[in-house]
């Protein structure tokens, strides 16, 4: 584990910086960085036992460094001392609210960024419209003794992407404001975007690790895609490419004995339907004449495992860690809502762990090894075949009768309901926490292949 020290702010002349003697000789030092702010100073060993860094009032004044009472980190490469890191998570539907300036979302954010002394960075929360690209600097939001606070910081060592929708995401503003910081300040920018579920699909069909998870999925380009699909699997569900939450899912299943189609969904009204359509034709007149169909795809419907009779899914959250590697942090059954058409809690579903699902300890294992053993697999997977820098992935799985572990969807943002359930909320925490040690990590990368480079 890295190791973090107490920084403090003293009265001394001129730019200087003590740190721990127990890091020995540094060598010749030419500048200090706090986030991408840097300054020439005089570095010299820290005499004092308490083994803390200290910076002088000059030096702290030229790097926008606050005095805090959180550990830091000290990245040393080279002819460099890196002191951090800064953490800045991009976001936007600011409030102006004093007690709550993200609205609904604060509770999430002041847990997240309650946890730097933890792991010991820097984290704020910003938005487009404190950007100072003049002075390099941000007005972010931080979390401090059960408040929030605004503080003026350099621009960040990394930036962790919590934009809310893909609405947010499409604007003009969000996207100008990646792009420069990724454009003219090469600052790492993870977990972008929103997944798309066709171009998901496209590129783990490329990979022979991940086929065997992926029901077969088209786009919707015609009803014969459906009849094909109905032909083989009974059942078959339309969703949108873009869709989030559960919305706009259709399940279309077919009666041989009567000859009709059943389609069941929830309406606008948040209602559960189900009906009866003699045929495929007046199903897509009925429910999607108004839709674009090129933003939705057909797929494979599986027999899910029930539980009292109602279909069971599970989501299984992963994350990279402190050392960049893929780890399983949250696994949770969701048993869908009567006559729901997905396991989401707004439609009825509940939810539960393992053990609570199957009772048999042998049982219940044997299912989380599967959904962890496939969760590894594509969480890698995508990482190799999406762009961008992916650290956090929500999975949501099916298990069929054989047993066969299925990929429904994979959310670059993944929802955060399973962790209402009480034995589920210590791996909500272990996701926040990983979110930044993955930021520290990355930081770390970033200086060493900086310097690589320089070299």
């Amino acid at each position: 584990m890295r190791k973090t020290y107490p920084a403090e702010v003293a009265v001394i002349p001129g730019n200087v910086l003590f740190y721990p003697s127990e890091l020995g000789d540094l060598g010749e030092t030419e500048l200090i960085y706090f986030g991408q702010h840097s300054c020439p100073a005089n570095v010299k060993q820290n005499p004092a036992i308490n083994q803390s860094i200290v910076l002088s009032e000059s030096l702290a004044e030229s790097l926008k460094f606050d005095p805090t009472d959180i550990p830091l980190h000290l990245f040393i490469y080279g002819k460099t001392i890196h002191i951090g890191p800064l953490v800045g998570i991009f976001s936007s539907g600011f409030t102006g609210l004093s007690n709550k300036p993200l609205g609904e979302r604060s509770q999430f954010f002041s847990k997240l960024l309650s946890l730097s002394r933890t792991t010991g960075c820097i984290p704020f929360v910003f938005g487009e419209n404190v950007i100072n690209w003049e002075e390099e600097t941000i007005r972010g939001y931080v979390f401090e003794n059960d408040d929030w606070h605004i503080h003026e910081f350099p621009f960040p060592n990394v930036i962790y992407d919590r934009l809310p929708n893909r609405l947010t995401e499409n604007r003009d503003g969000p996207k100008e404001v990646k792009q420069k910081f990724q454009r003219d300040y090469t600052i790492p920018w993870f977990n972008p975007g929103f997944f798309n579920k066709w171009d998901v699909n496209e590129r783990l069909c490329a990979d022979e690790r991940a086929l065997p998870y992926l029901p077969e999925t088209y786009p919707f380009q015609s009803i014969s895609v459906i009849e094909t699909l109905l032909s083989h699997y009974r059942q078959v569900y339309i969703k949108p490419i873009h869709g989030s939450l559960g919305l706009g899912i259709h399940q279309i299943l077919y009666d041989k004995h009567e000859n009709v189609y059943y389609c069941r969904y929830t309406n606008e009204a948040k209602e559960n339907k189900l009906q009866k359509f003699s045929t495929l034709e007046s199903i897509v007149k009925h429910l999607f004449n108004d839709r674009p169909l090129e933003n939705l795809i057909v797929q494979q419907g599986i027999s899910l495992i029930r539980s009292e009779k109602r279909p069971v899914d599970f989501r299984v959250h992963t994350n990279k860690d402190s050392n960049g590697v893929w780890q399983v942090t949250a696994i949770a059954a969701k048993v869908a809502g009567a006559g729901s058409v997905t396991t989401h809690i707004k439609g009825g579903g509940v939810i539960k762990t393992v053990a609570e699902l199957f009772g048999d300890d042998d049982e219940a294992k044997e299912v989380e090894r599967k959904l962890s053993e496939a969760a590894l697999i594509l969480s890698d997977s995508i990482e190799k075949h999406l762009d961008g820098i992916i650290a956090e992935i929500g999975f949501d799985f099916g298990l069929d009768k054989k047993g066969q572990v299925w990929m429904f969807e994979a959310n670059s943002k993944p929802g955060r309901s399973i962790f209402s359930h009480p034995k589920l909320k210590e791996f909500e925490l272990l996701t926040r926490k990983l979110s930044l040690d993955y930021a520290i990590y990355l930081t770390e990368q970033t200086i060493t292949n900086a310097i690589s480079v320089q070299r």
